[in-house]
């Protein structure tokens, strides 16, 4: 249930109200908005009777949360979410750009990528540590080791680090080095490691699983915000579907379906989403088009001997060209690219 606060309701008001529901054997939750305090109470709510916190002072209203998932729900919060790391910014007015490497390869590629896409307007880097492949002959990531050269990325341009943690042993290591967790699509139901960043004070960018329905998808992020972190960024980098021309199908719908449904902010992969490098640019701009909140593309300063995922990573010159465009675009619908 969501238990609205009226619009003057004091600080101890909203206190009390949220340690009722916690007498009540039920979870909460304070999200403030630009108009109101909502108190989510969030678990098995049927047997508590609405008038014991209706009468409560500063208490204006209590309606039922119909959506199944709770804290990310448009009832429970009606103003879009902006997520922030350094100058990182998704949401509201700002369409945040990450962009990077698949993978972390040396010192050289990350630090050169890392100035090359900051000069195009990114205020993200991306790079895998840490890497999910389906072949265990297939190169993985240089660890730690990948995760102190991005360090070492931020330190030269400041951009804000965002890099996969793939079990949940692993996220106080990456959390010590990254500004944005990433859950990946082969981890979107691993609700162990989706409750183990939402125990963490990073914002966690979920991926969409290939097979996942969009509920499927918005309960994973529940999970998150279950354990307390308000920072979800959810990410469509495509579903598998009979479609074989591109590496999966990218459904643009999903971005205003979900501005409709929850407040989450959400970010588009053009470049898993189609797994073709000429593909990238034009899905950027309809990403942006469509109303999306952030973009994740995959640059690399030589694709062609790239170590994972060469044939969907732009270059410098293409990548400088894809925010030229997707500039135009963002300014003409009043919104800020970065």
């Amino acid at each position: 249930m969501i238990i609205v606060m009226e619009k003057n309701a004091s600080d101890d008001q909203v206190s009390h109200i949220e340690q009722r529901v916690r007498d009540l054997g039920l979870k909460a939750h304070v999200i403030r908005g630009t108009e109101r305090t909502v108190v989510a109470a969030v678990g098995d709510d049927r047997k508590v009777a609405r008038e014991s916190l209706e009468s409560a002072p500063g208490v204006a209203d209590i309606v039922p949360i119909l959506a199944p998932y709770k804290v990310a729900s448009r009832e429970v919060k009606k103003e879009p979410t902006q997520v922030c790391a350094l100058n990182l910014k998704v949401g509201g007015n700002s369409i945040g750009v990450i962009a990077g490497p698949c993978s972390v390869e040396n010192e050289e590629q990350i630090v050169q990528t890392a100035r090359a896409v900051k000069a195009a307007g990114a205020t993200g880097l991306r790079g895998g540590a840490f890497k999910p492949r389906t072949s265990p002959y297939s190169f993985q990531g240089l660890k730690e080791d990948g995760l102190k050269l991005l360090d070492l990325a931020r330190q030269e341009t400041g951009l804000a680090i965002v890099t996969e943690v793939m079990s949940t042993e692993d996220v106080e290591l990456v959390a010590r080095y990254s500004d944005v967790l990433q859950v990946g699509a082969r981890n979107m139901q691993n609700y162990r490691l989706l409750e183990a960043v939402g125990k963490v004070p990073r914002p966690v960018l979920l991926k969409r699983g290939p097979a996942s329905s969009i509920d499927e998808w918005l309960l994973a992020a529940e999970y998150i915000l279950n354990e307390g972190n308000p920072n979800v960024m959810l990410c469509e980098r495509g579903i598998r579907t009979f479609e074989t021309h591109t590496r999966y199908t990218l459904p643009l719908a999903t971005v205003p379906y979900l501005h409709r449904k929850t407040h989450l902010p959400v970010v588009v992969d053009p470049s898993h989403g189609t797994g073709h490098t000429y593909l990238v640019p034009d899905m950027a701009a309809a990403s942006i088009a469509a109303g999306c909140d952030g973009l994740i593309v995959e640059v690399h300063p030589n694709p062609e001997k790239a170590m994972s995922d060469g044939y969907q990573s732009l270059d410098f010159p293409q990548f400088d060209d894809m925010m030229t465009r997707c500039r135009v675009i963002a300014t003409a619908l009043g919104r800020t690219l970065g």
